[in-house]
């Protein structure tokens, strides 16, 4: 029963159908607003594109395993970024690779997220002073949630798709969110700000972003505006 504008009492067709279907046995209906239907399934159909170079690669293979299971919470692995909308970074990104990243990074659907997963993504750790390799995964994407640890047990990445799904319904029921601190409590700060730090310099972005541009179909380099490398003398054997 509906009641118009002038407070007359009707019965709408839709109103007696949905009356009709409730009246059967075993049949229920559920009603609300869309915006809750799309947080839901945000937040709790997580597909994620495994970026794992190392021995975090392992931890995140047993956290999709049997044992801890995290389809049971949504969140799947997938092959293709496109099918994506979180990557997880799992272990040490060279300098080589981090355009590769970048691009498959791009390549996903937004809304997107990333989480960077052990001590290596997230500055470097035992390899931050190596030139090949990159201090911290955020210094050339953005990083929404941080897994400390070397490496963290499937316990910890799961804690961190959680954080990752409190942040989602957060955002979606419109209240901020604060960006995560880089836990690198004891370790010296990497000489690259990371993404969208005020003191970051435009020429690290420009360079990056030509780098992701030059790769080629086949993954390798093509011819830049950059300057050439020096090249190594050749030593003579006596």
């Amino acid at each position: 029963m509906a009641v118009d504008e002038s407070g007359q009492a009707f019965r709408h067709p839709a109103y007696g159908m949905i009356e009709g279907l409730t009246s059967l046995p075993g049949v229920d209906l559920a009603f609300t607003t869309a915006d809750k239907v799309l947080t839901w399934g945000q937040a709790n159909a997580l597909w994620v594109f495994p970026m794992a170079t190392s021995c975090c690669g392992i931890e995140f293979m047993a956290t999709s395993a049997n044992r801890f299971d995290s389809d049971r919470i949504g969140t799947i692995p997938r092959a293709t970024p496109r099918h994506c909308d979180v990557m997880i970074i799992a272990g040490t990104i060279t300098v080589k690779m981090a355009p590769r990243v970048k691009k498959l990074w791009d390549q996903m659907p937004e809304p997107k997220w990333a989480i960077a997963m052990g001590s290596c993504a997230i500055s470097g750790d035992f390899y931050r002073d190596i030139y090949s390799v990159v201090p911290g995964v955020d210094t050339f994407m953005p990083v929404d949630v941080y897994v400390p640890g070397c490496p963290p047990n499937p316990d910890g990445l799961l804690e961190g798709i959680r954080r990752l799904q409190e942040k989602i319904r957060n955002k979606r029921n419109g209240a901020f969110v604060e960006p995560d601190k880089r836990p690198i409590a004891g370790l010296q700060a990497p000489s690259i700000p990371r993404i969208g730090d005020p003191d970051r310099d435009p020429a690290i972005d420009a360079a990056q972003l030509e780098a992701v541009q030059q790769l080629d179909p086949d993954g390798g380099m093509r011819r830049s505006s950059a300057p050439p490398a020096p090249t190594r003398p050749v030593r003579k054997e006596d």
